[in-house]
């Protein structure tokens, strides 16, 4: 789905959310190339010019989340949790380490260890970055969320100065096992992974 088409959905289940006419919901998508851009504009480096980067296929969009420059391209599993933080009784930080938490088992089920790092949204392995971290809160209600490198080509990562911090390198899944990845199959185990950590358990009152 085009980042432009996704965000659209994203805003639109959002106001939804805040009124309550549907329930916290999780869109899991692929990108077609796009570099973006985020809120603070400290953190937003590109290496190369703007124009460039277009010019090569790849789309370049300023959007309002937190994080700073990232990039999308198919291989690359994104999932936005449209979540009222209120009805789980999750805070900001609680949230994020929520989202990391169901990376580190979802890249864990592909055999791949990694790291949280203090002050750094997202996951480590080793020095190398393999997933992303860039939300944003309307409301109490979450939109953006998380990106994790399953098999994507990592060439559109040399245009940008990911999150902002120099010298990263980023990975993926496949470069790390050196194994092709089911895409399908990561797919439905994100969706199990984000169903039985947000789905409210009701006490029982028999």
């Amino acid at each position: 789905m085009a980042y432009g088409q996704a965000l659209s959905l994203q805003l639109e289940l959002c106001a939804q959310r805040q009124a309550d006419e549907i329930n916290n919901t999780v869109l899991i998508v692929e990108h077609p190339p796009v570099i973006t851009l985020g809120a603070r504009k400290t953190e937003n480096k590109l290496k190369t010019n703007a124009e460039q980067i277009i010019a090569c296929g790849v789309e370049v969009l300023t959007v309002g989340r937190g994080g700073g420059t990232t990039a999308h391209n198919p291989g690359q599993l994104v999932f936005y949790p449209i979540i009222k933080l209120k009805s789980l009784g999750l805070g900001v930080t609680e949230y994020i380490r929520q989202l990391e938490g169901i990376g580190i088992a979802l890249l864990a089920e592909l055999g791949i260890t990694t790291q949280r790092r203090k002050g750094y949204p997202g996951l480590w392995v080793g020095q190398k970055k393999i997933a992303s971290i860039g939300v944003q809160i309307k409301k109490w209600v979450t939109f953006h969320g998380m990106a994790i490198n399953l098999d994507n080509d990592l060439a559109i990562f040399n245009h940008i100065i990911p999150c902002g911090l120099n010298g990263v390198m980023m990975t993926s899944a496949q470069q790390e096992t050196g194994r092709p990845v089911d895409r399908l199959a990561a797919k439905a185990h994100l969706a199990r992974l984000c169903t039985a950590q947000w789905t409210r358990k009701t006490k029982n009152t028999d």
